[in-house]
C-alpha cells in the first residue's frame, strides 16, 4: 500500500508477485541441497489487509516465501508499541499460519521502516518509542534485519558484523554497540541479534564510487560486480558468509525492474544465476533461505564450532 494507493492497486501489487514469483523460484538454479530462492516479505502492520495477507498464503505453503514484521510509527509510546504489535503478531500467526514458535514462543524478524529503530534519528521522529529493543525483545523478535541504513543518520556504528545489542536501554540507538556472533560463543548477552547486509563502496562502471547497501531496485538493478561486493562485504560467522538484500519491491518501478512481466524480462532471473556462478568460482557451497532460516544458521554456528551447515533449511543468501 505504498504511497498510499488504493486497496484494489495493492491487491495488483500482490498479484503480480503471485504471478512471477513462483516462476522466478522455479527457473533460478537450486542450492547445495536442491531448494529453490526464498522471499521473506516484511509487511507494515499499519497497512494490515487480511485480503493481502491471504494472497501470501499460497507461495508461503510452497515453501518459496515467509513472512515477517515491519512497522512504520511516528511519536508512539513502549505501552502503544507493545499493543499494536502483539495485535499483529496474533493476527499473522493466527489468521495467517505465519510466524512460527522457537524455543516455546511465538517468534518473529523485524525491520523498522524509515530505518529509524530504537528512536534513531537525530530528531525523534519517525519512532518515539524509549526502550524499543527491549520491547521488541520481550515481543519475541529473534532478530533485527533494518540495517545498513546509509546515507540515512540512523545508520548504526557496527557494520558487516552480526552482533548482540548492548546498549543502555534508558538511551536511544541501543545498536551502536554490541557483542559479536562467534562460532562456538553461543547467545552472547540479554540483547536484540542484528542481522546487517553488506555495506561498502563499489567502484565499477562509475566515475565516482557509489555506496553498496545490498538494495534491490530499479534504479540499482542487481550485476554480477554487485554479487561479488556483496560477498566481498557480508558478515562472516568462521568460514559462513551471511548475505542479507532487501527492497521495497512491492511498487510498480521496482517490481517491474526486478520481477519482470514474462519470464526472461527482470533482473532477479539473471541475479541468482550470477549468486551461483560466483559461488561457484569462490568454492562456496550455495544455500538459499528466508530471514528466519538466516537465524537459525547463525544460531547453530554461534552454538557449535566446526559443524557444517548442511541443511538448505538453514542457511544461505536471503532476499
Amino acid at each position: 500500500m505504498g504511497g498510499n494507493v488504493s486497496l484494489a492497486q495493492g491487491m495488483a501489487r500482490v498479484e503480480h508477485w503471485l504471478r512471477r514469483w513462483p516462476e522466478i523460484a522455479a527457473s533460478a538454479p537450486r542450492d547445495a541441497a536442491g531448494s529453490s530462492p526464498k522471499y521473506t516479505f516484511f509487511y507494515p502492520q499499519e497497512e494490515y489487509q487480511r485480503q493481502v495477507l491471504t494472497a501470501l498464503e499460497s507461495m508461503v505453503r510452497a515453501g518459496i516465501a515467509d513472512v515477517d514484521v515491519h512497522i512504520h510509527h511516528d511519536n508512539d509510546t513502549n505501552a502503544g508499541f507493545r499493543g499494536k504489535m502483539s495485535d499483529f503478531l496474533r493476527r499473522l500467526h493466527d489468521d495467517h499460519g505465519f510466524l512460527r514458535h522457537h524455543a516455546g514462543r511465538l517468534v518473529f524478524g523485524f525491520i523498522h521502516g524509515n530505518w529509524a529503530l530504537d528512536n534513531a534519528r537525530p530528531d525523534g521522529r519517525l519512532c518515539g518509542v524509549q526502550g524499543e529493543l527491549q520491547a521488541l525483545r520481550d515481543l519475541g523478535c529473534y532478530a533485527d534485519f533494518t540495517m545498513p541504513s546509509l546515507p540515512s543518520a540512523t545508520q548504526g556504528g557496527t557494520v558487516n558484523r552480526i552482533f548482540w545489542t548492548d546498549g543502555d536501554p534508558a538511551q536511544p540507538r541501543g545498536f551502536d554497540r554490541g557483542i559479536d556472533a562467534k562460532p562456538g560463543t553461543g547467545v552472547q548477552g540479554n540483547g536484540i541479534l542484528m542481522v546487517p547486509g553488506p555495506l561498502g563502496l563499489r567502484f565499477r562502471d562509475r566515475l565516482l564510487p557509489r555506496l553498496e547497501t545490498g538494495e534491490l531496485a530499479s534504479y540499482d538493478v542487481p550485476t554480477p560486480y554487485r554479487v561479488e561486493r556483496w560477498i566481498d562485504l557480508a558478515p562472516r560467522l568462521g568460514e559462513d558468509i551471511f548475505v542479507k538484500l532487501y527492497g521495497h519491491t512491492a511498487r510498480e518501478d521496482n517490481a517491474g525492474a526486478l520481477l519482470g512481466d514474462r519470464p526472461g524480462s527482470g533482473a532477479f532471473e539473471p541475479m541468482f544465476r550470477a549468486i551461483q556462478a560466483a559461488a561457484d568460482r569462490r568454492g562456496l557451497e550455495l544455500h538459499w533461505a528466508t530471514a528466519y532460516e538466516l537465524f537459525c544458521a547463525i544460531e547453530r554456528v554461534a552454538a557449535r564450532p566446526g559443524e557444517p551447515l548442511l541443511h538448505a533449511a538453514e542457511t544461505g543468501i536471503s532476499a
